[in-house]
């Protein structure tokens, strides 16, 4: 156990626990692969995890989550003395899939933006945020579930906006107690919707409309990846999609309930989840 390259919660945890223990959507997803896919992507899922943790950690502070995010930087590319066993792995799926170390670099900048940014001016900010932190783990992941069709590169990079635009609706609350905004000043303002209204959690006519132009942008990155889907690859991302359908489930979930975030937290339900996963396996074949 390296208490320098990972974060205190993780450090005891192999990929598989890891995984496990997230209770992720994307980890259910899971259950589509094969077993050797579904092992390599876990891995792959498993350094995503420890990266986040590392940056949303209450644990540490600024320049110690600095330290730990520079050192993963450095083992994507070279074996370090006393390395966790992850990047060992991680390097091995590198090799194995000829993936991409700046797009893994990519991952790792998205969530240093965390550290520094709080707020988002405009929405191309925030799509710079979005690439990193979802479009890129999609760019990285197609490359483990296997394509044919390079037009599959623009169905990850849409499909990857959709996810991070659904989950920062979802996560408005939990954001707030961690000091971020990820919705941008320029939507509250569009909506006259400052700030202040947002931290005192003022549920009315004016958020409702914000929030519903933000889903509306998630709906749009969601038909943009159906429409780029190429044919030849749809059975080989039903990972994906499945991701794909329950997101849009959680998305016409929190709408339906006017958004509201700041009391409840919003999932779907297991029955509900395997519907939809039970659709997308359908599809497959």
């Amino acid at each position: 156990m390296d208490p320098v390259l990972t974060p205190a919660a993780r450090t005891h945890m192999n990929a598989a626990k890891i995984t496990r223990q997230s209770k992720s959507n994307l980890a259910l997803a899971f259950i589509s692969l094969g077993r050797e896919r579904k092992r390599d992507i876990t891995i792959f899922y498993a350094f995503c995890r420890v990266i986040d943790d590392t940056a949303d950690s209450s644990e540490l502070d600024v320049a110690e989550k600095r330290r730990r995010l520079a050192a993963w930087r450095e083992i994507l590319r070279v074996e370090i003395p006393d390395e966790p066993t992850l990047a060992h792995d991680l390097r091995r799926l590198i090799d194995k899939y000829w993936l991409s170390i700046d797009m893994l670099e990519e991952i790792i900048t998205g969530v240093e933006m965390d550290l520094s940014i709080s707020r988002y001016a405009a929405f191309e900010d925030l799509c710079i945020y979005c690439y990193r932190v979802a479009s890129a783990v999609g760019l990285i992941s197609i490359e483990i579930f296997g394509y044919r069709n390079p037009a599959c590169k623009e169905y990850a990079l849409q499909l990857g906006l959709a996810l991070q635009m659904t989950n920062i609706i979802r996560d408005v609350e939990k954001d707030l107690r961690k000091g971020r905004i990820y919705l941008p000043q320029e939507d509250l303002a569009r909506f006259s919707y400052s700030e202040s209204d947002l931290q005192n959690r003022q549920h009315n006519e004016r958020f409702v409309q914000l929030m519903d132009f933000e889903a509306a942008r998630a709906r749009q990155f969601f038909s943009r990846a159906a429409a780029t889907l190429p044919r030849e690859d749809r059975r080989s991302m039903i990972a994906a999609e499945i991701m794909g359908a329950v997101y849009r489930g959680l998305l016409r979930k929190m709408e339906m309930d006017k958004f509201r975030i700041f009391e409840k937290e919003y999932r779907l339900g297991k029955l509900a989840k395997m519907g939809r996963i039970a659709v997308q396996l359908l599809k497959s074949f």
